[in-house]
């Protein structure tokens, strides 16, 4: 007797949008954003995995471990974006947070069709990016049913690495041998399938959480402000000044001259103001406190 192929939530039809076509543009809108309220809540209920997630990326990185994404698609694309953002954001190097998405760079753009269903090719990847027990390697598959982050997960568990599963399907959940998996119920798509929808905001909600909580834990935050960032650009270099002045009291001319003497880097230029020293003892003194500016500068010797 035939079994039959379990389908997976994200691929059901979803009840409250049968009609969408015959809908006002303004009705369309309303429907639309009354699914996308659902998201938080389903991300909310997954917080306890979420955060156990993070603090597997943050032991793995405090050994000089690495995270990667891998995904196909949307997932994938999001992974990418979020490994990108973090160099400019938190001043990481190009290499602590990574994306592999099936198709390779090409598919960042337009699809490439039959990219992820060789499982095989998942695993080649994690080769490539010689992948080792100090690293953590997330699969993302809003269907749960993508073979090619199957295959690099598989792949990564052998090499040992930390694993970690996103996924949209609770159908998905039974199968998987992450270490950690993380499934908020999103529910099926407004369009039959869509998973770019719901899915993808879930995805990027998680992500999100994902590396800012872990950077913050790394001591690249000092209250609310991102005190290692990269100031690669005129936004970044006022923004880069107006937190010198916001945590030191000076003006912007005083600050950018701290700034330079701090060859540019916000976080030895305020252990430098704060201490009385200079830029080669502000960083001995930062990395005795395990690179927390609070520990550098609130506990005065």
């Amino acid at each position: 007797m035939a079994r039959h192929k379990i389908l997976p939530s994200t691929e059901k039809r979803n009840q409250r949008s049968l009609s969408i076509d015959k809908l006002s543009t303004l009705e369309i809108v309303d429907l639309i954003n009354s699914e996308d309220r659902l998201v938080a809540s389903a991300v909310a209920k997954e917080r306890r995995h979420i955060s156990a997630a993070i603090d597997m990326i943050v032991e793995h990185f405090r050994t000089g471990g690495r995270l990667f994404y891998v995904g196909a698609g949307t997932s994938g694309r999001l992974g990418v974006l979020d490994a990108s953002e973090c160099p400019p954001t938190f001043g990481v190097s190009t290499s602590m947070v990574q994306g592999i998405i099936a198709g390779g760079r090409r598919a960042l753009v337009r699809a490439v069709e039959g990219a992820e269903d060789l499982a095989d090719d998942g695993a080649k990847a994690i080769e490539k990016k010689k992948i080792a027990a100090k690293d953590v390697v997330m699969g993302i598959a809003a269907c749960g049913m993508t073979p090619f982050v199957k295959g690099a997960l598989k792949q990564a568990r052998k090499k040992g690495a930390g694993t970690i599963f996103l996924t949209c399907a609770p159908e998905a959940v039974k199968n998987s041998t992450a270490d950690i998996v993380i499934n908020p119920l999103v529910g099926p798509e407004i369009i039959t399938g869509s998973t770019r929808l719901k899915a993808g905001t879930a995805t990027k909600l998680i992500l999100n959480t994902l590396t800012t909580t872990a950077m913050i834990k790394l001591g690249k935050v000092y209250g609310n402000l991102m005190v290692d960032l990269k100031a690669t650009n005129q936004k970044l270099r006022d923004r880069s000044q107006r937190i010198i002045m916001e945590v030191t009291g000076l003006s912007r001319s005083a600050a950018i001259r701290l700034l330079e003497k701090a060859r540019g880097n916000v976080k030895p230029a305020i252990v430098m103001y704060f201490r009385k020293v200079d830029y080669p003892e502000a960083l001995e003194i930062l990395e005795k406190s395990n690179q927390l500016l609070s520990g550098a500068i609130e506990t005065l010797e």
